[in-house]
C-alpha cells in the first residue's frame, strides 16, 4: 500500500473550519481582507481567463461553473441558485471551489465556499461602493434580508464607514432575524415596513432578493438623484430587479459584460447600451462617479475572479492553523506509470 506520507494530500476548508477560521481573524477584518485582495486581481484584470459562468438551467433554478486561471493558479467555483429552496428549508445558494497549480494540475485547496461567497460578495459589493458611492455616505437601505444581509452590512460598515442600515423584506420574520443579528454590530439598524420607507434617507441601496423573475423591486420614482445602487440579486437570464427606467438614468458598471448582459439588470437594455467595466476604474483607466447628483448602479452578477481572489486567500490564511484536513483524493503512485500496481498492492 502506498504510504500516507507519499500521498498528494489536499488541504480541505470544511464549513466548521470556515467558520472556525473567520472568528479566528475576525468577521470584519475578512472582508477587508478580501475587498483588497479581490482589487489587487481586478488590478491585473487583463492576465485572467475570462469566460462566462457554464450555467445549467432548469425550471426551479441554476447550477453553475465559474472558472479562471492567471496563469500560475487554477480556480473554480459550484455554486447553485435555487430560490424555491427557502420554503423548504433548504439554502437557495451552496457553493464549493477548488484552486490547483497550473504547472502540474494538482489541486492545492477544496474549501466549502456557501459561507466564503456570502463574505465575498459582501466585499465585492463595498468595495465597489468605496470607487463609485457619493462621498460621506453613512446609510444605507437594505432591501431583502436573506441570508447575505447581515455580510452586507458589515462589509459596508467595514469598508465604507456606513454607520446606518434600513432594512425591509416582503417577509417581516427576515428583517426581524437581520434586525436581531445586527443588533450587536455597532451599526444603527432601522426596520421598515416598505422600499419606500427604507430607501428615504440613505446614499446607498443595496437590492438583495431571490425571486426567479422580472421583477421590480425599486421602481423609477423610488430612485432620487445623487444615490448608488448596488443590485446583487440572484441573477440569471429572466430575473431583474430593478425598473428599466433607473438603468436609463444611471451610469451602469459591470463585472464582465459578456455575463452581465445575460445574467444582470442590464438584459432588459439594448445589446449595445454603454457600460464600464470596474476593473477599468479600479486602475483609473475608466472615470467612476464624475457629479454629486449622478445615479450610479454597480450591477453585480457575481465573476469567476473573485472567487478566485478568495480562493487564494483562504488558501494563504490557513497555512500554519488548525484550520483545514488533510484529504487523500489524487492517485499518486510512486511509479506514475503504474497505477494499475498501485491498486493491486493496496489489497494487501
Amino acid at each position: 500500500m502506498t504510504p500516507p506520507s507519499r500521498r498528494a494530500l489536499v488541504p480541505f476548508v470544511s464549513v466548521q473550519n470556515m467558520m472556525n477560521l473567520v472568528h479566528h481573524i475576525g468577521l470584519e477584518q475578512v472582508l477587508i481582507d478580501l475587498a483588497a485582495e479581490i482589487e489587487a486581481d481586478f488590478r491585473r484584470w487583463p492576465l485572467f481567463d475570462k469566460t462566462p459562468r457554464v450555467a445549467s438551467h432548469s425550471d426551479v433554478g441554476v447550477i453553475e461553473l465559474m472558472p479562471t486561471s492567471d496563469g500560475e493558479m487554477y480556480g473554480f467555483k459550484y455554486v447553485n441558485g435555487h430560490p424555491k429552496n427557502m420554503k423548504e428549508g433548504l439554502q437557495t445558494v451552496t457553493a464549493f471551489g477548488l484552486l490547483a497549480d497550473v504547472q502540474t494540475g494538482y489541486p492545492v485547496l477544496l474549501t466549502e465556499m456557501t459561507l466564503l461567497t456570502a463574505l465575498r460578495t459582501a466585499a465585492m459589493s463595498a468595495l465597489a461602493a468605496r470607487h463609485l458611492a457619493p462621498r460621506g455616505a453613512t446609510t444605507m437601505a437594505m432591501i431583502g434580508n436573506g441570508a447575505q444581509s447581515e455580510f452586507q452590512c458589515l462589509a459596508f460598515k467595514a469598508i465604507c464607514g456606513v454607520k446606518t442600515v434600513r432594512l425591509h423584506d416582503i417577509d417581516p420574520a427576515a428583517t426581524r432575524k437581520c434586525s436581531a443579528n445586527l443588533a450587536a454590530s455597532g451599526l444603527e439598524v432601522v426596520a421598515c415596513a416598505s422600499a419606500e420607507a427604507a430607501i428615504e434617507g440613505a446614499q446607498i441601496i443595496t437590492t438583495c432578493t431571490a425571486d426567479k423573475q422580472f421583477a421590480t423591486i425599486l421602481t423609477d420614482n423610488m430612485v432620487g438623484a445623487g444615490v448608488h445602487i448596488n443590485a446583487i440579486g440572484g441573477d440569471c437570464p429572466g430575473k431583474t430587479e430593478l425598473h428599466r427606467d433607473i438603468l436609463l438614468r444611471s451610469e451602469i458598471f459591470v463585472e464582465y459584460p459578456p455575463q452581465t448582459r445575460v445574467e444582470g439588470e442590464i438584459q432588459s437594455l439594448d445589446p449595445d447600451h454603454p457600460v464600464t467595466e470596474l476593473w477599468q476604474v479600479i486602475t483609473g483607466a475608466a472615470r467612476g462617479r464624475t457629479d454629486p447628483r449622478q445615479i450610479t448602479l454597480f450591477d453585480s452578477v457575481g465573476f469567476a475572479i473573485e472567487d478566485f481572489s478568495a480562493l487564494r486567500y483562504i488558501l494563504a490564511r490557513i497555512r500554519g492553523t488548525p484550520f483545514s484536513e488533510p484529504l487523500d483524493m489524487i492517485a499518486d503512485p510512486d511509479d506514475p506509470r503504474d497505477l494499475f500496481g498501485m491498486l493491486a498492492r493496496s489489497a494487501t
